[in-house]
């Protein structure tokens, strides 16, 4: 049930009207600009959402360097889909949620923009007073929640996280609630890694380049490799990085690497090594919907933050500075925010 929003969806206007809206338009790889066009009205069964942040994610990047196709988009394209916001307005036949609402929200695209229509099966009701800027990261953690359930850790697994940024954060407080014999992390930024051990990480590994082989770090460590390895980074490479990385009966839950592959992955060693490889993307709507819920619940009930790692929070005028900030590995950022409420 994903909204699809493609530049196809719109009118983009020339000359801005009292009815329109400000979108950022992905133009070309590395290449933003702001366009306007005709604020949306919900339909029947749908609601509109005023958009007040969202958050820059991973998949938005790889669209961004021109890496990976966007889903369910073509160039030029509109991104973004980490969303905090409120109801402004129901079509008929809704029921439930109401105008007013503090919502998160799932599987929508395009929500770099002031408003966004989408049906109530994307959007979770949050209570009033839960901070708007702690709200986007919600939209992680049904991915996050499903990778731990197919990882089926307990006590005895060792267990490897590639690349700490915003999900690999997120993905570390919760796999150590399954209490592994050993939690290990990677990252190439220091203060990543100190979150991560915050969080639960009982190893962490600070990687000197991005072509730097894991196991070369942590093999001292774990010579025979993880029971679990879950690779968190952007590019497809990182996939045979994460085979290097396998035990015997190993398994692979892949949560990132889904990007480009440009090395040959060799699947003569998974076979010889035995290893499994799961992909973390929910079965079934209502899979997604379950793990929807219980990711507001465990916010909700202080077991993960997704506060702390919020480290800028850019006006969406400056689109284009929010990409560099996020696409650096520099400046001290983690996870960056657009605010799409800030005065034009």
């Amino acid at each position: 049930m994903a909204t699809k929003m493609s530049i196809a969806d719109l009118e983009l206007l020339d000359v801005p009207s009292e009815n329109a809206q400000r979108v950022a338009v992905l133009d070309e790889p590395r290449k933003l600009s702001l366009a306007y066009a005709n604020i949306p009205e919900p339909g029947d069964g749908e609601i509109r959402v005023k958009i007040k942040y969202v958050g820059v994610c991973g998949s938005d990047v790889e669209a961004y360097r021109g890496t990976r196709q966007p889903e369910f988009l073509s160039l030029p394209a509109r991104l973004g889909h980490e969303v905090a916001g409120v109801i402004d307005k129901v079509g008929p036949n809704v029921v439930g949620v109401t105008v007013g609402d503090q919502v998160t929200c799932r599987y929508v695209w395009g929500a770099f923009a002031e408003y966004i229509v989408c049906r109530p099966f994307n959007v979770k009701v949050l209570p009033p007073a839960f901070p708007m800027k702690e709200t986007s990261l919600i939209e992680i953690l049904p991915g996050v929640i499903h990778t731990a359930e197919l990882a089926k850790i307990n006590p005895s697994k060792t267990v490897l996280v590639t690349g700490q940024g915003v999900s690999g954060l997120v993905l570390t407080q919760v796999l150590a609630m399954y209490s592994p014999k050993a939690l290990a992390v990677t990252d190439l930024k220091a203060e990543n890694l100190r979150l991560a051990s915050k969080y639960g990480a009982t190893h962490t590994y600070q990687i000197p380049t991005e072509d730097t082989p894991t196991m070369d770090i942590v093999g001292k460590d774990f010579t025979d490799g993880f029971d679990v390895v879950v690779p968190c980074l952007l590019e497809g490479d990182g996939m045979v990085d994460a085979l290097d990385c396998c035990a015997t009966s190993a398994r692979i839950v892949m949560y990132g690497c889904i990007g480009t592959c440009h090395k040959p992955f060799d699947f003569f060693k998974m076979h010889r090594k035995r290893v499994e490889i799961y992909s973390t993307e929910p079965r079934s709507d209502i899979d997604m919907r379950r793990f929807f819920q219980q990711s507001v619940e465990w916010v909700l009930d202080g077991l993960v933050n997704t506060s702390e790692m919020i480290t800028h929070v850019v006006p969406l005028r400056d689109i284009s500075r929010a990409f560099t900030l996020r696409d650096g590995v520099s400046e001290g950022s983690i996870h960056v925010l657009v605010d799409c409420e800030a005065e034009a």
